[in-house]
């Protein structure tokens, strides 16, 4: 049994392990609070239960056996998805329940070392029912959340629109206008009406360029086939560039062999012409507007903590030296921080995705919160440093996860002006 084979048969028993527990103690729960319905009603709700139990541990089945070159797929993200949605919830269920049994436990210790006069039975099923529908309330909560999420979230698209002030921006770049959209992951979309809605939303807003920031797939790219002619729509009169991100690569699937994963990314590559974009891959497009030159870096992507270090700026940056503006595609935004910050002070502008703001967390006015912070200093939107920007884009669609809570996909819209932002 080779490596992949065996890490995949320990992640199947250890899930199914998993589910086995926490449903076989949900099942307490169920019976408690279903005890007064009718009988029709609880045979449904019983055999809901064990059904979803079955379809979980079937899941973990095929995750071991299915072949590895077609595991990562669209069906595998759903199956993800949902069966994380569902335990999730019922783990939530559990931790009450947890609670319960402490409770009850503690007590019988108690009575034991210290005999007291104890509870009526009655008061202490009137606890545990109490609890029991408790687990079950709590346990809708992220059910209903997470599925709304899936449903509504993963395509309620937003334009988000920010002005980027550089002191010295030729007259010519004042007021230029560039759109970006990042992280499609093509392989998760499920709606085609809904994405093209998107494409939609940032073709309305007529921007002079258009930049794509990496991770067109999941893990293969074949995903993309099916929406070549609907991104191909995405336009600019000044070009539409683009760069690869952590997932192009196809680094986190099994390979029958080194050929067969040089010509998945040869496909991607193509992918990209097909649908009109300039791929940069650590080079550089210098074009003209009002006969100022204005270069247009892309790397390969570059991580900070991963094993990805395929980005070279250094190699980017050559023949652009003429140029009066420089703006870099960079999929991580781990490698502004860590290198473009630190090395590369001329270039002026970074345009980065990967994050995408973790799919969940709170933005209401100027108070913005999600786990993403915890992980990265740049995690979603503009920032500055000197006299540097970059823009984190919270992605187009979705890995994992098949939904967003609260941290919408995103497609930006950045104006660059001349001269110093106006004081609040």
């Amino acid at each position: 049994m080779d490596g992949l084979a065996l890490f995949r048969l320990d992640t199947a028993l250890v899930a199914t392990l998993i589910i086995v527990i926490v449903d076989v103690y949900i099942f307490r729960a169920l019976r408690g609070v279903s005890q007064f319905a009718s009988r029709a009603i609880r045979i449904m709700g019983y055999t809901l239960h064990w059904a979803i139990m079955t379809a979980a541990i079937a899941a973990a089945a095929w995750y071991y056996v299915a072949d590895p070159l077609n595991f990562y797929s669209i069906t595998r993200e759903w199956i993800v998805g949902i069966f994380s949605t569902v335990y999730l919830s019922k783990i939530t269920a559990l931790g009450i329940l947890l609670l319960d049994d402490i409770r009850r436990l503690a007590a019988r210790i108690r009575n034991r070392l210290r005999p007291v006069a104890m509870e009526t039975s009655g008061t202490d099923m009137a606890r545990s029912e109490f609890l029991n529908k408790a687990a079950v309330i709590a346990a809708s909560v992220p059910l209903t959340t997470l599925t709304l999420g899936i449903i509504s979230g993963a395509h309620d698209y937003r334009v988000v629109r920010r002005a980027i002030y550089l002191p010295n921006l030729p007259k010519a770049f004042d007021g230029l206008r560039i759109g970006q959209i990042s992280d499609i992951h093509a392989g998760t979309l499920f709606n085609r009406t809904a994405v093209q809605g998107g494409v939609d939303l940032l073709m309305a807003e007529r921007t002079d360029l258009i930049f794509f920031t990496g991770d067109l797939v999941n893990y293969y790219s074949r995903e993309i086939q099916p929406y070549i002619s609907l991104f191909g729509r995405l336009r600019a009169p000044l070009g539409v560039f683009s760069v690869t991100g952590n997932h192009d690569y196809g680094d986190y699937n099994w390979w029958p062999g080194d050929e067969a994963k040089r010509a998945n990314f040869r496909s991607l590559q193509a992918a990209h012409r097909a649908m009109g974009y300039q791929l940069l891959l650590n080079e550089s497009r210098v074009i003209t507007v009002g006969r100022e030159p204005l270069a247009i870096l892309g790397t390969e992507n570059w991580s900070l903590r991963r094993n990805q270090k395929y980005g070279d700026v250094a190699k980017a940056l050559q023949g652009t030296q003429d140029a009066d503006l420089r703006l870099l595609l960079a999929h991580d935004p781990t490698h502004w921080d860590a290198v473009v910050r630190q090395q590369y002070p001329m270039i002026d502008v970074t345009f980065s995705g990967h994050t995408h703001g973790y799919q969940c967390g709170v933005e209401v006015g100027g108070f913005r919160w999600s786990p993403a912070q915890y992980r990265y200093r740049q995690w979603a939107d503009l920032y500055q440093e000197g006299q540097q920007y970059i823009y984190v884009n919270r992605g187009f669609g979705c890995i994992g996860y098949p939904g967003r809570l609260g941290m919408a996909p995103e497609l930006t819209v950045l104006t660059l002006r001349a001269g110093y932002p106006p004081r609040a």
